[in-house]
């Protein structure tokens, strides 16, 4: 099935941020976002990835390597692409990192770095860029979350229980910067069929669950969740904040 996508004309010269953007869902928000004749930013720490996919697209795009982890580096990186693009319209916090790991394993050590991996730099992506919001009268924050903690899936506590908390800062800071008309939501992808996943996840048997788990009977793939975030950034989503939005084919 081919399909005939929308086109948003306010975010045209709209400047964008994407953590996480050099693979995976992360670069499909980017090609889209530059569909949509925005000034795409996006931070990773695959520094040949990143560059690749600038070459790739070739104009109104900005990479800067970053450890997304090490706030200082989160920041001045930030500094970096605002520089180059402008104040800040809209910001996708995408990147994340579903590794599996057993409860009885985990450390301490390895909970805060699933953490700094999967949440903290949420907020202080959000922290840096909501100024910039302000200042220009109003912006958009889309936070990617997950529906792996709804469905009760094991093998990932640390990931699932920061990407649980992902929902809570979206409906908490939706409430402190609506007055400056910045919207902040959740998008909730399911099982999303990028290269990461099927190289480490995806079995036949795996595959097969996921059919009887969704309505649709089609796979999901990354584009998808790029076009709900592309409609959250846009003017059509004007009144939309505080809520999750889900792209995971009915997925029960």
């Amino acid at each position: 099935m081919e399909n005939s996508f929308a086109s948003y004309p306010s975010l045209r010269g709209k400047n964008i941020l994407i953590t996480g953007g050099a693979s995976g869902i992360g670069k499909e928000l980017v090609k889209a976002f530059a569909e949509q004749g925005s000034n795409v930013g996006f931070l990773d720490l695959n520094n040949e990835a990143g560059e690749q996919l600038c070459i790739d697209i070739g104009k109104n795009v900005f990479f800067q390597k970053c450890d997304l982890k090490e706030v200082v580096n989160l920041k001045s990186s930030i500094e970096k692409l605002r520089t180059k693009i402008g104040l800040f319209d809209v910001l996708v916090n995408n990147a994340a990192h579903d590794d599996r790991h057993n409860w009885q394993e985990v450390t301490e050590a390895y909970w805060d770095e699933r953490f700094a991996t999967n949440l903290r730099h949420h907020f202080f992506t959000i922290q840096s860029l909501a100024n910039d919001m302000i200042e220009k009268g109003g912006g958009s924050i889309v936070n990617i979350g997950s529906n792996s903690w709804m469905e009760a899936v094991g093998n990932f506590p640390a990931y699932a229980t920061a990407k649980s908390a992902v929902h809570g800062l979206s409906r908490t800071l939706a409430r402190d910067l609506g007055k400056h008309r910045i919207r902040v939501n959740t998008v909730v992808p399911g099982w999303i069929m990028t290269d990461r996943q099927k190289e480490l996840w995806v079995t036949p048997e795996g595959l097969e669950n996921q059919y009887k788990r969704q309505c649709l009977p089609d796979l999901i793939e990354p584009v998808y969740v790029a076009r709900m975030v592309l409609f959250l950034a846009s003017d059509d989503g004007a009144m939309c904040t505080a809520n999750n939005y889900m792209v995971e084919a009915g997925s029960i």
